[in-house]
């Protein structure tokens, strides 16, 4: 599983909440890797624990059993202090609700500018702002416009690319993009997906989490499926989405929206439903 190019190697990992009778494992025994460059998806229902799988490569809960490795940081659930800093600086997340990870009191620059104080030289003066500038015109935002402002006054495309752009801002190696789009009407998921697909030309990883086949189709190059805490099914996307082996992964497919008489099938004999066309992964 592990390769040498590897940037995240998660073994064997595990997160198990309560005790007794009341114990719920909601991640079991999950490993798998994310080369650099690479989009991976995680695919599966409310409850599959992909949540869970974020926050524990986030550091933002301590797994019960396993390891996390980041090249370069070696085992990051021992990292302290100003290590813990550097990984938090390389991995950023993209959350589904950028409105309750946002400090209300903070204006949009406000908020930038404090993203940059994990940093241990952060830009200063015009470099900060020419940073800040350059980082939400990547995501289609006017800096004059949305600098002043506070998170309530932004639309939630504003504020999901907001999000976007303070991830950015860090020059990550890797994105965790958990249900990104999920908030979002049909006419920015697109936009929001492209802008994704667009960090692999800056350097970045992703780890897309989602419940949505259609986008992991759109946007990855591998895709995980995960069911009651496990991953029951890997592979590239095309490959997973045209013959899916777990029952699991078949019903997923088959619960997919689409034109025609309205019966689905497991396993289309075209290929995977194209809710929208795939993405050329480029290079």
């Amino acid at each position: 599983m592990t390769r040498v190019s590897s940037l995240l190697e998660v073994e064997r990992l595990s997160r198990q909440f309560g005790s007794g009778r009341s114990a719920v494992l909601a991640v079991k025994d999950v490993s798998f890797s994310v080369a650099p460059g690479e989009i991976v998806a995680v695919v599966g229902e409310s409850g599959s624990g992909k949540s869970t799988l974020a926050r524990l490569i986030l550091r933002l809960l301590p797994p019960t059993s396993g390891t996390i490795r980041f090249a370069g940081l070696g085992e990051i659930t021992r990292l302290r202090g100003r290590a813990l800093r550097h990984y938090w600086q390389q991995v950023q997340a993209i959350f589904q609700d950028p409105f309750s990870t946002f400090n209300q009191f903070l204006t949009v620059r406000r908020l930038l500018e404090r993203s940059l104080g994990i940093v241990d030289n952060p830009p200063r003066g015009a470099d900060r702002e020419c940073a800040i500038a350059q980082a939400l015109q990547s995501v289609g935002l006017e800096p004059s416009d949305v600098l002043p402002k506070w998170p309530h006054q932004l639309s939630g495309g504003q504020r999901q690319r907001v999000m976007i752009a303070r991830a950015l801002l860090l020059q990550p190696k890797l994105v965790i993009a958990d249900e990104p789009t999920s908030m979002l009407d049909a006419s920015l998921r697109v936009t929001v997906l492209n802008l994704l697909a667009d960090l692999r030309q800056r350097g970045s990883s992703v780890l897309f989490i989602t419940h949505d086949l259609g986008q992991a189709f759109y946007l990855a190059d591998r895709l995980l499926v995960m069911y009651q805490g496990e991953i029951v099914e890997r592979g590239p996307v095309e490959a997973v989405l045209r013959s899916p082996r777990h029952p699991y992964t078949q019903r997923l497919l088959a619960d997919v929206p689409r034109l025609g008489d309205g019966r689905p099938t497991a396993r289309p004999a075209d290929g995977p439903i194209r809710l929208v066309q795939r993405r050329p992964s480029g290079g």
